[in-house]
C-alpha cells in the first residue's frame, strides 16, 4: 500500500520546485513556509542534523553544533548575511547562530522558542503540558503518543483518523536515538546560562495559547532583551502556530520582514 503522506510529501517537494524554484541541495561541512516569500526573498530551508536527511558520524549534539554546521552550509552557499526565521528548536539554534555569528545574522524572527533550555524552563513547560521529559513528549512510541504531541501543540487539533498518526510515528522513529540524544544535550543548568548581548534586532512571533514555551516565556525574552526586541503574538494558535494559523502567521512575517528592508538589504531567509 502506498503512503498517502509520502505521495503528499512527493507532491509538496514538486510544488515547492516548480512554483517557489527550492530545489535540494546536500552540503559536505566536513568530510565524514516558503511559497509565500520566494517571489521577494532567497529562501533557504534548512534540514537539521537527524531532523530529516542530515546526518554526521560525530558525536557532538549541542545546539552551538548545530549552529556551526548551518552557518558553514550558508557560507558554502554564498551567503553573506542573513534574516533567521527559527520555529521552536530552529528558534534555539537560530538564538545560537544570533550570538555566535553577527557578521552573518543580520536579524531575527522566532516562534515558540528560547535562547536557551535551562533546567527552570524546562521545568515549566513540562509541568504545563504534563510529562516528566522532553523524550516522552517529543518522541512518542506509539500512534496515541504521535496524537497527544499535534494536540498539546495546538489551540484546537482536529480529529484525525489514527492511520494518520501512524504513518507519522514512522518519522518519529528515524533516527530515534540521535533524537534522544539531542534533547539530553539541549538542556541546561540555570547557572550555565547568561544573556547574551546580541547585535541584532529579534522579532518574537508568538501563537497566543503555546503551553509548550507559553506567551510569559516570550515576554520575559522580550525584557531580557530590551530595546532590541518586539513581541506580536498570533490568536487562538499554540506552539504550532505557524501551521495553525499560517495565512496569520505569513502576515504577520511579511510585516516584519517588510519593516527590515527598509534598514537593512535582505540578503537570504532561512527558516528552521
Amino acid at each position: 500500500m502506498v503512503s498517502i503522506l509520502k505521495i503528499y510529501k512527493f507532491f509538496l517537494q514538486w510544488l515547492l520546485k516548480l512554483v517557489a524554484r527550492l530545489s535540494p541541495r546536500t552540503i559536505e561541512i566536513e568530510p565524514g513556509t516558503a511559497l509565500a516569500f520566494a517571489k521577494d526573498y532567497s529562501v533557504y530551508v534548512l534540514d537539521f542534523l537527524f531532523f530529516g536527511g542530515s546526518i554526521t558520524d560525530k558525536s557532538e549534539r549541542s545546539v552551538k553544533f548545530q549552529a556551526e554546521c548551518v552557518a558553514k552550509g550558508l557560507r558554502q552557499l554564498g551567503v553573506q548575511k542573513c534574516t533567521l526565521v527559527g520555529f521552536s528548536y530552529g528558534g534555539m539554534v537560530g538564538f545560537r547562530m544570533g550570538e555566535m555569528f553577527p557578521d552573518l545574522v543580520e536579524s531575527m524572527v522566532v516562534t515558540g522558542s528560547v535562547m536557551a533550555m535551562t533546567e527552570s524552563i524546562t521545568h515549566a513547560g513540562l509541568e504545563r503540558i504534563g510529562f516528566s521529559r522532553w523524550a516522552d513528549y517529543l518522541l512518542p512510541v506509539s500512534a496515541k503518543g504521535v496524537e497527544t504531541l499535534f494536540q498539546v501543540a495546538c489551540y484546537r487539533f482536529p480529529k484525525l483518523p489514527n492511520w494518520f498518526y501512524n504513518e507519522m510515528l514512522h518519522d518519529f522513529n528515524n533516527y530515534r536515538v540521535e533524537k534522544g540524544e539531542l534533547l539530553n544535550a539541549l538542556v541546561i543548568s540555570d547557572q550555565e546560562f547568561t544573556i547574551p548581548c546580541y547585535q541584532q534586532s529579534i522579532h518574537l512571533l508568538w501563537g497566543e495559547n503555546d503551553k509548550i514555551i507559553d506567551l510569559a516565556t516570550a515576554q520575559n525574552i522580550k525584557r531580557q532583551v530590551e530595546e532590541k526586541a518586539s513581541l506580536e503574538y498570533i490568536e487562538k494558535s499554540g506552539h504550532i502556530a505557524r501551521m495553525e494559523r499560517p495565512l496569520v502567521y505569513n502576515n504577520h512575517l511579511r510585516k516584519i520582514l517588510a519593516s527590515l528592508s527598509l534598514k537593512y538589504h535582505i540578503y537570504s531567509l532561512c527558516v528552521g
